[in-house]
């Protein structure tokens, strides 16, 4: 909101004999580094451009809301998408954190010659804090946080040689949670 540029990338986690096996996320605002959060998260950021993608389409719960751009996978009122923080391996929280909430905003619908309306919309509140606790927020649609997402999935499997993250098979994987 303040014009700064968040760029996401994901980097290849590789095992001791050098073979990538997952990502992690790294953070940099207007080009300069700005943290590094979500170890092993490649296969939750699958599953969530999957959930994604199915909530835009009309799946399930999401349905229920008549604009594409408010369908989102979890229909839980301000329940949130996903969280990555840094963890060093003393497991102390370090550097950095990534976050995606949903939040359910009223707008007031103003009709010409007839009264108005509120109108309930959804969207995604994605933010990321650097270590030294500054923040930037993004506000994104369904259709907004699904290009991302399949973005930032797309990249990883490249960066994994082309290995298909929702078909992880690293022991643990998925539990929502990232390190």
């Amino acid at each position: 909101m303040d014009g700064s540029y968040l760029t996401v990338t994901p980097v290849a986690c590789t095992d001791s004999v050098g073979a990538p096996y997952e990502v992690t996320l790294e953070l940099r605002r207007d080009g300069d580094p700005y943290g590094s959060v979500g170890e092993r998260c490649g296969w939750l950021l699958a599953r969530l451009a999957r959930g994604v993608e199915e909530a835009r389409a009309g799946t399930g719960d999401a349905r229920r809301w008549p604009d594409p751009d408010d369908r989102f996978p979890d229909e839980e009122p301000d329940s949130e998408l996903f969280s990555f923080r840094y963890r060093a391996r003393s497991e102390l929280v370090g550097g950095g954190e990534l976050r995606c909430q949903l939040r359910t905003i009223p707008l007031w619908v103003p009709r010409r010659g007839r009264r108005g309306e509120w109108r309930l919309t959804r969207r995604a509140f994605v933010e990321a804090w650097s270590a030294t606790g500054v923040g930037l927020r993004a506000v994104l649609t369904s259709a907004e946080l699904a290009a991302f997402v399949r973005g930032l999935v797309e990249e990883a499997e490249g960066c994994l040689g082309g290995r298909d993250l929702a078909r992880n098979p690293v022991e643990g994987a998925g539990r929502g949670e990232s390190r």
